[in-house]
């Protein structure tokens, strides 16, 4: 869906808006609802939350460098979420995708379920804590269809609420919007993106890291290779997916295997930096 603009209605039903938030683009049938864990009990009297549709459980794991995501569904979310409350550590907040007026079948949450993983796997944002996938269930063409367009709208709205796992990582259109990083062993490309930088799957990495790299440096790379965003190969590493990184500094050091100042060293192809570009 291409990207265009767009009026969603956000409405704090105690009125903080760091609690419990539901989402909806006003002529659109699908509505969300997210939540912290800490409001359980208060979520419980939105209607809503009892509804059949998907759900997603955000939080964030130790050692991982991407957050964590689990996606279920259910006839009656709650009773589900509910049931992860007592059994799953990592989760800090929830969000329900469901109808305005409870429209969906079980089918419909299954269908959902399924497309929601495999798209979550593709963008790769998050690592899925769900041990299977999910099968796809039988339904009809244009139910289907129905429900893909749901989706879309499921995938703003997601997002809105600050939780991206659908959205598209990499958003240059021309070569003019790419800029590299070299160094011993080293060469990369990325760009700078809503989220972070983004550094492209095949870029090379220098393998060991300077005496001077300090622990932040070392621990980010050895959780990369921990997560297999980084993976060794013929004496250097290579990004095996894109990855974003919150500043370009740490991209840089990623790349370079040391301390890094990533606004000087990340160039476009005429060899000027990102300080020169975009803070000049």
């Amino acid at each position: 869906m291409t990207n265009r603009p767009q009026t969603i209605q956000i409405f704090l039903p105690d009125g903080s808006p760091t609690s419990i938030r539901e989402a909806e683009i006003t002529n659109r049938l699908v509505k969300a609802i997210l939540f912290p864990r800490n409001k359980m009990q208060e979520v419980a009297k939105r209607e809503m939350v009892h509804f059949t549709g998907v759900y997603f459980l955000f939080g964030i794991s130790e050692d991982g460098v991407k957050p964590t995501v689990y996606i279920g569904e259910g006839e009656e979310c709650f009773k589900r979420i509910q049931s992860h409350n007592r059994n799953k550590d990592f989760w800090t907040h929830c969000v329900i995708i469901t109808t305005k007026t409870n429209e969906y079948t079980k089918t419909d949450g299954k269908y959902l379920e399924h497309y929601c993983l495999d798209k979550a796997l593709e963008t790769g944002r998050y690592t899925l804590d769900n041990d299977t996938g999910s099968k796809k269930p039988s339904l009809s063409e244009s139910r289907e269809y129905d429900l893909l367009d749901n989706f879309e709208t499921a995938k703003i709205l997601i997002a809105t609420l600050g939780y991206p796992i659908f959205q598209e990582k990499r958003k240059a259109k021309s070569a003019k919007e790419l800029f590299y990083c070299k160094g011993k062993d080293a060469s990369a490309q990325g760009e700078l993106t809503d989220d972070g930088f983004l550094v492209y799957k095949g870029g090379k990495c220098t393998l060991r890291e300077t005496p001077t790299a300090g622990p932040w440096v070392i621990n980010r790379r050895k959780a990369l290779v921990n997560d297999k965003v980084l993976i060794e190969q013929n004496g250097i590493y290579i990004f095996d997916s894109d990855y974003i990184f919150d500043s370009v500094s740490a991209a840089a050091a990623t790349v370079l295997a040391r301390r890094a100042n990533g606004w000087l060293e990340w160039k476009d192809k005429n060899g000027k930096t990102l300080d020169e570009l975009k803070r000049k």
